[in-house]
């Protein structure tokens, strides 16, 4: 940890807001301790669960304004140098609160449109991003008429999404009326009746994601990932993120303005940003835009600055920003980095896991992280919000990094037995 001298200036301290299960918060925590910022951390959890799992803070993010006014108060003397949501749910939290406390922060209309795939969507084809047709529906609109206005205004292949979860969870691809039907009725099985939702036009080709900083409505790319496999549905569950990406200059060029023209549109202007774009030949469009960093334990294989034994973490570059400190290097390291978010094969009761430590052998793996609890059940996309572990690798060339991630998985085997096993 940095040491502070005598007659230095003030310790900085940053409220870190998170939720129960996130990946986030100890690299975040961890981050902090190494810039000797004090953490604060609120999580979306009532506070008597709050006390009972030994948290300091409780609020409930689904009312952002009760939880802005709560954490105000509790903050009140004991004053703030940043406050960060380090997932989607606390965004609009965040910024009330930073506003409310004279703080940088993104509008909290544009955090919540960073949230809301349809506000989003409206906003980015009123600014001119390149999006597909889309249309909002509730899930207890008669089927038959959601089906006929779909087709009749988007048509297929289509994507059923909901409006407010993320990590693809409940994001089905349709190619005719059949398949619309069935993923409208399993949409509504996990969001309930009554729920908005959104089918936009599915949107062929390559999918890649950019990572990066806020200053002033100015982007600053700090790196931009390959998607190798193929994300064409009926589900879309990510697996392998490499970067530095194989896509030619022209290409990369176009997506980074892509993005900044789709984070300006939805009124983001500082902070991280996490974006998911697909590239075809009619060149970039946007899936989304997060004002948040990259999720899970994926930021781990970025590290930014090219002194030996001194790069900076993703989150530190994040805190360091937040707190007004000054910016070091941004730029990525010179190696090749990769990260394999685990898939899961099959619902079920994870019983066993082998071949981690022959996984963790092979050259250029620097670590295989398995986040699954054994005999706890697993549940799949479009219901699932969750991986296996997750497997990092880094090399001189993204493909070899690729091949390594691969290479790694293939040792890994996961005994997984159906709930009515045990029970049967």
């Amino acid at each position: 940890m940095a040491q502070r001298q005598e007659g230095s200036a003030p310790r900085k301290r940053a409220l870190l807001l998170t939720t129960p299960n996130s990946y986030r918060t100890q690299d975040f925590v961890d981050a902090a301790a190494r810039l000797d910022i004090e953490t604060v951390i609120a999580v979306d959890t009532p506070q008597t669960l709050a006390d009972e799992w030994n948290f300091r803070l409780g609020v409930d993010f689904s009312h952002p304004q009760i939880a802005a006014n709560q954490l105000a108060q509790t903050v009140a003397n004991s004053p703030l140098d940043a406050v960060l949501a380090l997932d989607d749910s606390g965004a609009k939290v965040a910024a009330l609160l930073a506003a409310r406390l004279g703080l940088p922060h993104n509008d909290p209309t544009a955090a919540e449109a960073a949230r809301n795939k349809f506000r989003m969507r409206s906003l980015l084809a009123a600014c001119g991003a390149p999006t597909p047709a889309f249309e909002e529906f509730h899930t207890d609109q008669e089927r038959k008429k959601i089906i006929a206005q779909a087709e009749r205004r988007i048509g297929y292949p289509c994507v059923v999404k909901p409006e407010e979860l993320n990590g693809s969870r409940g994001v089905i691809r349709a190619n005719n009326r059949n398949e619309l039907a069935t993923a409208v009725r399993r949409l509504t099985a996990l969001i309930g009746e009554g729920q908005p939702f959104l089918i936009e036009g599915y949107i062929p080709g390559i999918e890649v994601a950019l990572e990066g900083l806020l200053d002033r409505q100015r982007l600053h790319v700090l790196a931009l990932f390959d998607k190798p496999d193929p994300l064409e549905g009926p589900y879309f569950e990510e697996t392998i993120y490499v970067t530095p990406s194989r896509l030619a200059p022209k290409a990369q060029r176009a997506i980074v303005e892509a993005a900044e023209m789709a984070a300006r549109g939805l009124g983001l202007q500082t902070g991280p940003v996490h974006a998911e774009l697909r590239v075809n030949t009619s060149g970039p469009w946007i899936v989304e835009v997060a004002g948040r960093a990259i999720g899970g334990l994926c930021s781990r294989i970025l590290r930014f600055g090219m002194e030996v034994g001194a790069s900076s973490s993703l989150e530190e570059l994040i805190l360091r920003q937040a707190c007004g400190l000054p910016l070091e290097n941004m730029e990525r390291e010179s190696q090749a980095g990769g990260v394999m978010m685990i898939p899961i094969p099959q619902a079920g009761i994870l019983r066993s896991v082998g071949g981690v430590e022959e996984a963790k052998a092979l050259p250029k793996i620097e670590d295989v992280q398995i986040t699954a609890r054994i005999n706890h059940s697993l549940v799949t996309l479009p219901e699932g919000d969750a991986y296996l572990g997750f497997i990092f690798a880094r090399g001189h060339a993204p493909a070899e990094v690729e091949e390594a991630l691969r290479q790694a998985h293939s040792r890994l085997n996961f005994e997984i037995v159906p709930e009515f096993a045990l029970t049967g």
